[in-house]
Order: C-alpha cells, then structure tokens, then sequence
C-alpha cells in the first residue's frame, strides 16, 4: 500500500516518526507522500523525504494560510519544487468552511501555485472544503494541462464523476469512508471509477473506525483499504498503488 497523503510533519507525529514508520511498514505501507501546507512544513517534508527512502514530498501553501503567500514566499518554493523527491505541489486549495483567508485571497494564492505546478510539471494535490464549485472552475480555467488529486474528497459521487471525467483528476478516499452516518464517502469509495481511485490516512487527522478520535497514523491505511474492497466486493489494493506512482511518478 502507498499512504498518498500523511502529514508526518505534524508536530503529533513528528517526535516519532521511526517508530510510525516500523509500525506502518510492519502492515504493509511501502512508502508514503508527506504534504506541506505552509513554508516551514513543506521544508520539513523535504527534510524527511532526504532522510528515509519510502518518503516523498508535496510542498505548498494551504488555503488556511493564503494570507501570508507573497513574492519571497513564492520564490522559496520554486527552490523546494526543485529538490529531490519532492513529488508534487499541494495541499492547495479553497477552505469556505473556516475561512481563515479572505476567499478573493484563496483564490490568488491557488491561481498562483497552478502556475508553478505547470511550469515545474507536477501533479496538484488539491484541498476543497465546502468550495466545490469555485475550485472546479478554477482549476477548469487556469489549469490546462495539469493533473493531481482531489484529497480526502468529501463530495457527493456526481462531483466526483465530473472531476474524472472534465479535470481527468484522481480521487483520494480516507478514514471517512469507515464512519458509519458518511453517506456520501461511501457512495463515493463503491462507485467512483477504479482507475481514478488513491487511498490515504490524512494523518494524525480523521483516523478511521474503530480508531476514530485518537492520533491517526500510516498503520490504520489497511482498515480504510478493507472497507473499500468491502464496498466494492474486489480487490483494490495493487491498482491503487499504480494509480498513486503514475500520478506522482514515484
């Protein structure tokens, strides 16, 4: 299995990052992608990609903290886009639902790191929450050419669909898809088209059932696979390790 998205740069998974990685390789997580979402966490992804082997990086500026992307921070990121390992160019996005930016600076700030991700021709790992429509749109006009993921999607099965088939981005299902009132996930993990399909923890947050509330962690990546094959009555495991190393080219 490949966790496609672990922030093990967090600071509740950070300390122990050895003994996460033995626990996640012990049920077989062979390698794992660690976004960033603002400056000092995307240069810790990259500092943990350089020291162990099954990590890779994903740097960039989150919607929550669009407020503070300016020239020099742009400018730092070109750099980190040109480092070994660093895979992709994420978490990016739009976040209506706490908006911690303005929207209009969201917006900029995303326009901008689409920008980059073509011109360094890298996969975008986008985080869309309670702004569908508006992320869609943008990433229809100002991101030809470009391919990525929808993280953690928590839409319905029909934006799903359209995602696939008008971006020809990737879906990526996490601990949600195992609660038990999430209708939509579950419509989503039994129906959305196979070959669009990653899997991951988004870790330490939303760990899955029967773990929810605690610290979540690249090790609770096979409950969340078994109930997608459970939804599914097949075996999903291999195609989406190929999904995850042709996006990301790892």
């Amino acid at each position: 299995m490949i966790d496609s998205h672990a922030h093990l740069n967090d600071p509740k998974l950070l300390a122990s990052v050895d003994e996460v990685l033995a626990r996640a390789k012990a049920v077989g997580v062979s390698e794992i992608i660690v976004p960033g979402y603002d400056l000092p966490s995307s240069l810790k992804a990259v500092e943990l990609a350089g020291k162990y082997e099954e990590l890779y990086a994903v740097v960039g500026i989150h919607p929550h903290e669009a407020s503070d992307y300016n020239s020099e921070v742009e400018a730092q990121l070109k750099s980190l886009l040109q480092q070994d390992k660093v895979v992709g160019l994420g978490e990016i996005g739009l976040d209506y639902y706490y908006d911690n930016s303005p929207r209009e600076v969201q917006q900029e700030a995303f326009k901008k790191q689409l920008k980059l991700a073509l011109e360094y021709d890298l996969p975008v790992v986008i985080h869309s929450r309670e702004a569908f429509l508006d992320t869609f749109n943008i990433l229809k006009e100002h991101g030809k050419g470009l391919r990525g993921v929808f993280h953690c999607f928590s839409g319905s099965l029909e934006s799903a669909k359209r995602i696939i088939r008008e971006l020809g981005f990737y879906i990526s299902l996490g601990g949600p898809v195992t609660f038990q009132k999430a209708r939509e996930p579950l419509e989503v993990g039994a129906e959305v088209p196979l070959d669009h399909l990653l899997i991951e923890t988004d870790c330490p947050y939303l760990a899955p059932h029967p773990h929810r509330g605690k610290v979540n962690e690249p090790s609770f990546l096979p409950l969340i696979l078994a109930k997608l094959e459970e939804l599914r009555g097949e075996k999903i495991e291999e195609v989406t390790v190929n999904n995850t190393r042709k996006l990301f080219g790892i």
